[in-house]
Order: C-alpha cells, then sequence, then structure tokens
C-alpha cells in the first residue's frame, strides 16, 4: 500500500445540478449513471430577503400572473437561498461525495455588509468551493442588471469579494461577464475591470445552441428564439477573453465556463452530443493550460439542456439522452479531463487521509490481485468512516453508516481478460459534508481522516450455483 496524491485535472468537469429549469438530483444516483465524480457541482440560488414575495420560490409566488419570458419576475427563479435548508443540504450532498461545491448566487446589491458577511460565514465550513457571484452580468435578463447599473453591479462585486477574503478565505471567487467582442474589447470592460481583478477566476457562460424562449416558444425552423454559433467561433472568443483579460488586469488567471451545453431543442438530441465532444476536445488537442474548467448544464432538464430530460409524468424521474453516453464516455473518462493520481512512499495502518477538495487530496492506493474476471466483488468496512473509493475505472461512494459496497460495476463493462493486479483508490471526504474545527490551523481548508484498517475484500470467481 502506498501513499496516493490526486491533483488537478488538465481541464477539470464541473456538473450543473438544478436550475430555473430542473430540480436537484441526489450525487448518489448521478454517481451511479456517470461512473465518476465531478471536480464540482454548480448549484444554482437566488437571494432578495427584502422584496414583499420573499422567502416563496417566485414562480410559486406568482403562479397565477401572465409571465411569457422566463425572466420576467421581481426576481430571479432560482430556489431561494437559506430557506428550508437549502442549499447547505445539498453542498452536504456534493462534498461527501468527494466534489467540491460550485455555488451560483444571484443577489440583491442592496445587501449590507452585514448581511454579506452573514452569508460568507455560512460558507466558510465548506472548504474550498467556489462561489460565483450575479453572473452573466453584462446581459439584461436578471435582475441585478434590471435594478442596478454595470458600474453598481461590479462595485458590489468588489465588495462582497472583499467580505469573503477577510470571512472566509476559503471560498474561490469567480467573475461571469461576457465575452470578448470583436473591436478587442471585453463588453462592458470598464464597468467591471476592478471585478476582475477582484475575483480568483475568469467565466463566460455560453451555448453553441440556445432556444432561450423556453418554455415559452417552440423552436422551430423559421421561428422561435433561439441562437446557435460554431464550435470555432466560441473557442475563438475565449481566446480572445484571455489575451485581453491579461492585457487589462496584467494578472494571468484560470479562464472556465461555468456553463456549457448545446440545447437539444436546436440542434435535435442525436447531434446535441457532438458540439459538447468537439468543444472539449479543442482544448484537449491544443493543449491549452489557462483554460481550466467547463460545467456542462446540466444533470436533468426540463427541456433539452440535460443528460436527461426531465419525466413529465414524474419530475423524480429522468430520460437519458444520446448526451450522457457522448459526454460520459468521449469527456468524462478522457484521461485529459480526469483528476492527476501520484503514488508516493509506503503506507500503513491506521494511515491518514486529507481531503483539501477534489483537485488536493491525499489518500491511499492499494494493490489487489485478481485471478480473472471476478464473479463477486464487495468491499467491507467496519468502521464509521465515508469513503470515496475507485477500482477499475469506476468510482464508489460509501456512507459512514455502510459497511458493504458491491463493486462488481466496475467489471460490467470492463471485464479482466486474465489475471491482473488493479489498484483500489481510496480518499476520506468530510463524512458529513463540512470541515469542522478540529484543532488544526488550516480546518477550513482540510479535513482529516484516519482509517483504521484495510478494507476487507469478498472476491469470487464462481456463483454458488449455475442453474442449468
Amino acid at each position: 500500500m502506498k501513499k496516493l496524491h490526486m491533483g488537478p485535472a488538465h481541464c477539470a468537469l464541473d456538473l450543473g445540478d438544478g436550475s430555473e429549469r430542473a430540480e436537484y438530483v441526489s450525487q448518489d444516483y448521478i454517481l451511479h449513471r456517470l461512473g465518476r465524480p465531478h471536480r464540482a457541482v454548480n448549484i444554482m440560488y437566488t437571494c432578495y430577503p427584502h422584496d414583499s414575495e420573499w422567502p416563496a420560490r417566485i414562480s410559486e409566488a406568482w403562479k397565477d400572473r401572465n409571465v411569457t419570458f422566463a425572466w420576467d419576475y421581481p426576481y430571479d427563479d432560482y430556489p431561494p437561498y437559506g430557506v428550508n435548508g437549502q442549499p447547505f443540504a445539498q453542498m452536504r450532498d456534493i462534498r461527501r461525495h468527494g466534489q467540491d461545491v460550485l455555488l451560483t448566487l444571484t443577489l440583491d446589491c442592496a445587501l449590507s455588509d452585514a448581511e454579506l458577511r452573514e452569508i460568507a460565514l455560512q460558507l466558510r465550513p465548506f472548504g474550498r468551493m467556489m462561489l460565483r457571484i450575479n453572473h452573466e452580468c453584462t446581459g439584461s435578463w436578471f435582475q441585478h442588471n434590471k435594478r442596478y447599473t454595470f458600474a453598481e453591479v461590479g462595485a458590489f462585486f468588489v465588495r462582497f469579494a472583499g467580505i469573503l477574503r477577510e470571512t472566509a478565505p476559503n471560498v474561490r471567487i469567480i467573475f461571469c461577464g461576457g465575452g470578448c467582442m470583436q473591436d478587442g474589447r471585453m463588453d462592458q470592460e470598464d464597468a467591471f475591470l476592478e471585478s476582475y481583478r477582484a475575483a480568483d477566476l475568469w467565466s463566460w457562460d455560453t451555448y453553441p445552441a440556445l432556444h432561450f424562449g423556453w418554455p415559452y416558444d417552440i423552436a422551430e425552423a423559421g421561428g422561435g428564439s433561439y441562437k446557435a454559433d460554431s464550435i470555432g467561433a466560441i473557442t475563438d472568443g475565449f481566446t480572445r477573453m484571455h489575451r485581453r483579460l491579461t492585457e487589462i488586469t496584467g494578472q494571468d488567471k484560470p479562464v472556465m465556463t461555468a456553463e456549457f451545453n448545446a440545447d437539444g431543442d436546436v440542434t435535435g438530441p442525436r447531434m446535441q452530443g457532438e458540439s459538447v465532444v468537439r468543444f472539449a476536445h479543442y482544448w484537449r488537442d491544443h493543449r491549452i493550460d489557462w483554460f481550466r474548467s467547463i460545467s456542462l448544464y446540466q444533470f436533468r432538464d426540463r427541456g433539452r439542456l440535460g443528460l436527461e430530460c426531465e419525466d413529465p409524468n414524474n419530475p423524480a424521474v429522468g430520460v437519458e439522452q444520446p448526451l450522457l453516453a457522448a459526454y460520459r464516455d468521449e469527456v468524462l473518462h478522457d484521461p485529459w479531463f480526469m483528476p492527476s493520481m501520484t503514488e508516493g512512499e509506503e503506507a500503513a495502518f491506521p494511515a491518514e487521509m486529507r481531503w483539501g477538495g477534489a483537485e488536493d487530496a491525499d489518500g491511499l492506493a492499494i494493490p489487489v490481485r485478481f485471478e480473472g474476471n471476478p464473479e463477486f466483488c464487495e468491499m467491507t468496512v467496519e468502521q464509521e468512516i465515508g469513503l470515496m473509493a475507485e477500482l477499475n475505472g469506476r468510482w464508489f461512494y460509501k456512507a459512514p453508516g455502510t459497511k458493504t459496497i458491491d463493486l462488481m460495476s466496475a467489471f460490467f463493462d470492463r471485464p479482466l481478460t486474465g489475471p491482473a493486479v488493479l489498484t483500489l483508490r481510496l480518499f476520506a471526504p468530510p463524512p458529513e459534508g463540512v470541515n469542522v474545527e478540529d484543532g488544526h490551523a488550516d480546518w477550513a481548508e482540510n479535513y482529516r481522516a484516519v482509517l483504521q484498517e484495510a478494507p476487507a475484500l469478498r472476491i469470487r470467481y464462481e456463483a454458488p450455483r449455475v442453474v442449468g
């Protein structure tokens, strides 16, 4: 057994899970469907606590009103922040499954410093999470752009970023503006120059195809509110964006897209995945080092912007789209988009593991010898500990109250053709999804756990009985 370090991918992959178009799907379900965790999971919330309709979700409060566009509400139709224990229960679910939180939050720019400091304190236990503040802020659809000028939105971002630096320095801050225009300048760059400087990451939401009139019209040839752009135009836009931002800020920061997909309403479901794969492979094939992450919007969608479509008869049921297999097989499991794994010195039990986040964690690498393809493969850990385990390319989650995990699905699509030695990789993210003040000075960035003894493996090569 050796110590194991998990580091960042060349280009990380994140996944949207819930928005104005869909509800949150549990990380257990998503892990089983996709086979490995993402770097981060993006959840979307809004905070307008001084509005008269608050704390209701605005589409519920206004369900009897005549609304003809998705953004024609007094505040954005995301779930309300800080209501009914959310988003904190979802953030815990994301982190205990070995992923970082990417919280998209639209906020009233009139919130006081005290109100913003309270939000920062609420985010402090969630480790190296990312916060996207008032995204797509060069547009006209969100309330932060309807109620405030671009300069006011930029000043609010800088003010909130300063409070986060003081109160929750574990939070990485994303500024999401527009792209680089044809004249070589960033959209509204004078209003947002200090925002770009105050951020840790720069983002641009972009869709090669998007039915932005959904659900109030239908995308038809010759009609409907939709758009389509080439992948080449988008990758060129990111290149110009990075060049311009490094020039005007004097900084060089990672670039990401916190929302990306091709809308199946426009492309049709069969061709949807082709655009997503080509976009991802562009950064891989050109080995671009400053483009650091893609967040697919989203896992399940009421329209056609998801790996699954929500069943209109039952919102708890998803209908797999062709995009899911294309994304899983050609992007998610491509080595360029997977975290690095580096084995170190030999280790022994009891063994300490450290969880800094999905791009910085110390775990264990345990060699397991197989005589051939197994018929049964199970892992038992008696200890009350949460674990993420990877075997033969597939990941599994063990909750603290669970003892035995069936690992056989690691061999359904990748059977062994003969004897082999595989590596069982183990990591221990925080079992409650939050970091705890354990006496370490770096508790807000690192969670530590001790695995007392080796997992017990039950490996069998024949079933107890074969029925003839």
